[in-house]
């Protein structure tokens, strides 16, 4: 009995190992029938546009906020107290010089001129007299002396009350545009209370931005720069560096510039960017910026290259960027001007894959023009 237990045990171990001799075999055989099958196949290609790396004159530059200011600009106080009689601050509005803005009561001056031009009128009569009486030997040098200095000291005092009246009536001193304003006729007004501001209205405006005290070294006055406005375009048609601070802020290291803006320029205190241009050109690589992709070791791009088959793979090579000048990006290490660069379906792409040019019959004939003409 436990002999024919023992026969029954080694049977079935028997069959299991036969069964499994037999399933390796046939997975084997299924294995070599695949890559059979996947070695008779061609090899898939990944449709790609490419691009010609293009050589460009290109020139580092850094950034800044700046802050935008009148040419003229100023704070309107009034210099004596009084009660308002007239005012003409609408905000907004343009004023030429010489318009009268606020206008106090001066009818306590004008009595008081009047009064004056009477005594003034009084003084020269008896001047003239006196001068008359001395020809005559009728009056004494003295006399007439003192007949000039009354003259003279009535006709000082109508010029001090026309300059009180004159300080009491506020006029823009300059072409402006009037800011907002809280004054109204028959308020009364303390020496030095705030009326409006006045914001000049030129052809020019000053842009005040900050930069690093290495790239102010390098700046002088009449260096270009742009200054773009917060939608992105550019503010003005020409702005010029017109003078740079000759301190640097202990705290920033950082030093003020002042530039000057022709033409349309953002309202006073607006918020701009500043592009300052920093060292001298030189020619690096642009590629389109659909080229560049961002790995774990950094930026690379994919190299089109014909492998000893001739049959076109990407190769994938790091790369240096440096800029972003429009749709383009500055490759400042890792390229030569005249490679091939894929530039649409670079995310599908691997190191050594086969890639089929898909490039619109414009651009081909564009990169083959350039190809020639770098060539020559």
């Amino acid at each position: 009995m436990q002999s024919r237990q023992w026969i029954g045990s080694f049977l079935l171990v028997g069959a299991v190992i036969v069964s499994g001799v037999l399933l390796s075999a046939w997975k084997r055989s299924s294995i070599a029938e695949s890559e059979a099958a996947a070695a008779s196949q061609p090899e898939p290609a990944e449709s790609i546009v490419t691009a010609l790396v293009r050589e460009h004159e290109h020139v580092r530059t850094t950034t800044s906020i700046g802050t935008v200011v009148a040419t003229r600009s100023i704070t309107v106080r009034n210099e004596l107290p009084g009660t308002v009689r007239h005012v003409a601050l609408e905000p907004g509005k343009i004023v030429e010089a010489g318009t009268v803005l606020v206008a106090m009561d001066v009818s306590v001056e004008e009595a008081d001129l009047q009064a004056l031009l009477a005594q003034a009128e009084l003084a020269r009569t008896q001047f003239a007299r006196m001068q008359r009486m001395s020809e005559h030997r009728a009056a004494s040098e003295m006399e007439v002396d003192s007949a000039r200095a009354e003259q003279e000291v009535v006709q000082a005092q109508v010029a001090r009350i026309k300059a009180v009246i004159n300080r009491k009536i506020i006029r823009a001193p300059f072409r402006a545009r009037i800011g907002i304003s809280d004054v109204h006729p028959g308020q009364y007004l303390n020496e030095g209370t705030l009326l409006t501001t006045l914001q000049g209205v030129d052809d020019e405006a000053y842009v005040d931005f900050t930069v690093s005290q290495q790239v102010a070294a390098d700046l002088r006055p009449g260096n270009k720069v742009d200054v773009f406005t917060g939608s992105g375009t550019t503010a003005g048609t020409e702005a010029e560096i017109v003078a740079i601070d000759a301190r640097v802020d202990p705290s920033t290291r950082n030093a003020m510039v002042r530039a000057k803006i022709k033409g349309d320029a953002p309202a006073p205190g607006a918020s701009v960017r500043v592009q300052v241009d920093v060292g001298t050109p030189t020619m690096a690589a642009v590629v389109p910026a659909s080229a560049v992709r961002k790995g774990p070791s950094g930026d690379h791009v994919f190299v089109v290259l014909a492998d000893e088959h001739g049959k076109m793979r990407a190769r994938l090579r790091e790369v240096q960027v440096d800029a972003m000048a429009g749709d383009q990006i500055v490759i400042t290490k890792g390229l030569e001007p005249g490679e091939l660069v894929a530039a649409s379906g670079s995310f599908k792409l691997r190191e050594a894959a086969l890639v089929a040019v898909t490039n619109p019959a414009e651009s081909v004939a564009q990169n083959e023009s350039h190809s020639a003409a770098t060539s020559m």
